[in-house]
C-alpha cells in the first residue's frame, strides 16, 4: 500500500477544526479530486471522487473516532483506501492537523504518481486548503 502524509496548524479551536472536518458534505471545497460525500448513516459514507480524470464512487466507514482528537476510516468494497487525520490542540486557537492517507494504487497513473511522492504533495495541498477555507477572512 502506498500512504502519503502532511501536517499543518490551522488558527481555530481544536473543537471547530474536528467539527469541520466531521462535515463531510464540505470536503469538495478543500479536498482535490473529491467531487461529493454523502452521508449512508452514523458510520458510513458515499464518495465519488475524480483524479486524473478516473471518476470512482465508492462507500467508506469510520473505523475510530474520538471527539476532538481523531478520524480514522476505511473504504468498503473493492477499492483499498482509507485514512487517519488528528486533531492536536496547539493553543486555545490553534490546532495542528495530520492527515493520513493509504490506499492500493492502480493502474499507471496512481502506481507513478505513488513512486514519485505525488500523492503527498496533493495532501499537502489539501491540507492547504483546508486551513484557508477554515480560518477566519479579513
Amino acid at each position: 500500500m502506498a500512504d502519503a502524509q502532511s501536517t499543518i496548524d490551522v488558527d481555530v479551536p481544536i473543537r471547530q477544526a474536528y467539527h469541520q472536518w466531521t462535515a463531510l458534505e464540505s470536503f469538495p471545497h478543500f479536498m482535490s479530486g473529491v467531487e461529493s460525500v454523502t452521508k449512508i448513516d452514523h458510520g458510513r459514507t458515499h464518495w465519488v471522487v475524480k483524479i486524473a480524470g478516473v471518476e470512482r464512487e465508492f462507500d467508506a466507514e469510520i473505523t475510530d473516532q474520538a471527539e476532538d482528537s481523531h478520524v480514522a476510516w476505511q473504504s468498503i468494497g473493492e477499492l483499498k483506501q482509507g485514512g487517519r487525520v488528528e486533531f492536536t490542540e496547539v493553543g486555545p486557537h490553534t490546532t495542528k492537523v495530520t492527515l493520513t492517507v493509504n490506499w492500493e494504487p492502480e493502474g499507471f497513473v496512481e502506481k507513478a504518481g505513488a513512486a514519485f511522492n505525488v500523492d503527498s504533495s496533493v495532501v499537502k495541498a489539501d491540507l492547504e486548503q483546508f486551513k484557508k477555507f477554515i480560518e477566519p477572512q479579513d
